[in-house]
């Protein structure tokens, strides 16, 4: 039978257990994911061995070689490469995920030891107020709920940024060796074609720059620390219209250069970035309208979009469970900064308010 916290304190102390031992039940499923995964990179590797040796066997007999075999050969060697650097990046993310996990049990288990002891009937040894609600000066405490939800919060942030490196740069550069290894072969034997192949190297290789600039500037862009928040969604906007060619107005209210705090310009801007990747992505908008408000003491997005209802979309998503794909880790991560996501959808088109609070520029 399960106890009943007398007080407070006993009842995040068993909060706390409670979230301590989930921790280490995930620790141990995250470390057999690890094992498994380092198997299968293991018997990757020595599939791309194989496959190297085959390759080096085919440049030996290249005029001989049957096209199709040729053809076969290759595909098995992008594929065999292809889930090498996936099951890699996998096996990478998921250490991280230990490793933060660790950090966080460490935590909880230094919260654990200082609540046992702190005497019972006091939090923190501060002292209690008169109408003995809640202590006086006493620093916040992060609730289980709280905790959770940052967990959450980040894992869904890093399950996207994976999904883009894979679907992006990894898959480019997988691209790029089997290329230059073509090359390679095609030198002695067809000296035109291999200067053909290297030149469609090097255009890949431009545009596989220019996608790497974007993928930076949308992971972190630098002048969104040197002109600040405005100037930066203005960019982003104007980039975001050449290359998805969804005509999207911008309406700027308040002055164009006001700072506020980093936090709160880098949660803006990452709102922005995700709202408008919804409305092309997952709502199929043919046009965007953005208002970005920074007059007041909060800092407040606006972006009015057509397409699928919003509402019905992300009731599809919550139900398959996969909220990657939705608005909800955008929710999270502003309601951690006492701030609010409101979503509005039907017939006459889809509106979704972004409210922050803006808080003092360092």
């Amino acid at each position: 039978m399960t106890s009943v916290a007398s007080n407070p304190k006993e009842a995040l102390l068993n909060d706390v257990r409670g979230e301590f031992d989930r921790m280490q039940l995930r620790i141990k499923e995250l470390q057999t994911l690890i094992d498994q995964s380092q198997v299968e990179v293991k018997r990757l590797q020595q599939r791309s061995v194989d496959i190297n040796t085959q390759l080096n066997r085919l440049e030996a007999n290249f005029d001989t070689v049957p096209r199709n075999d040729i053809k076969t050969i290759y595909t098995n060697a992008l594929d065999t490469k292809t889930r090498l650097l996936t099951m890699q990046s996998q096996l990478e993310k998921v250490q991280q995920d230990r490793t933060q996990l660790e950090g966080f049990t460490q935590t909880l288990q230094r919260l654990m030891l200082t609540l046992e002891g702190v005497p019972v009937g006091s939090v923190v040894g501060a002292p209690v107020a008169a109408t003995g609600s809640k202590p006086l000066n006493s620093p916040p405490v992060v609730s289980n709920s709280t905790i959770v939800r940052v967990v959450e919060a980040q894992e869904a942030e890093r399950k996207k940024l994976a999904r883009q490196m894979h679907d992006g740069p990894a898959q480019s550069l997988t691209n790029f060796i089997l290329q230059a290894e073509i090359c390679q072969r095609l030198f002695d034997r067809n000296p035109d074609r291999a200067t053909e192949e290297l030149g469609n190297l090097k255009t890949a290789a431009s545009t596989t720059f220019q996608k790497v600039r974007d993928f930076i500037f949308d992971l972190r862009p630098m002048m969104l620390d040197d002109l600040g928040l405005v100037p930066t969604v203005r960019r982003y906007v104007d980039a975001f219209t050449e290359k998805s060619s969804i005509p999207t107005q911008l309406n700027i209210v308040g002055e164009e250069r006001r700072r506020v705090a980093p936090h709160a310009e880098v949660t803006m801007f990452r709102a922005v970035q995700e709202v408008l990747a919804y409305a092309r992505d997952i709502s199929g908008a043919s046009k965007v309208d953005l208002t970005l408000d920074t007059t007041a003491d909060v800092l407040k997005s606006t972006a009015s979009f057509d397409g699928k209802d919003v509402q019905e979309t992300e009731a599809a998503v919550q139900q398959s469970g996969d909220s990657v794909f939705g608005l909800e880790p955008l929710r999270q991560r502003v309601e951690l900064l006492s701030g609010s996501v409101q979503i509005f959808g039907g017939a006459d088109g889809n509106t979704v308010e972004i409210v922050i609070p803006a808080g003092q520029p360092n």
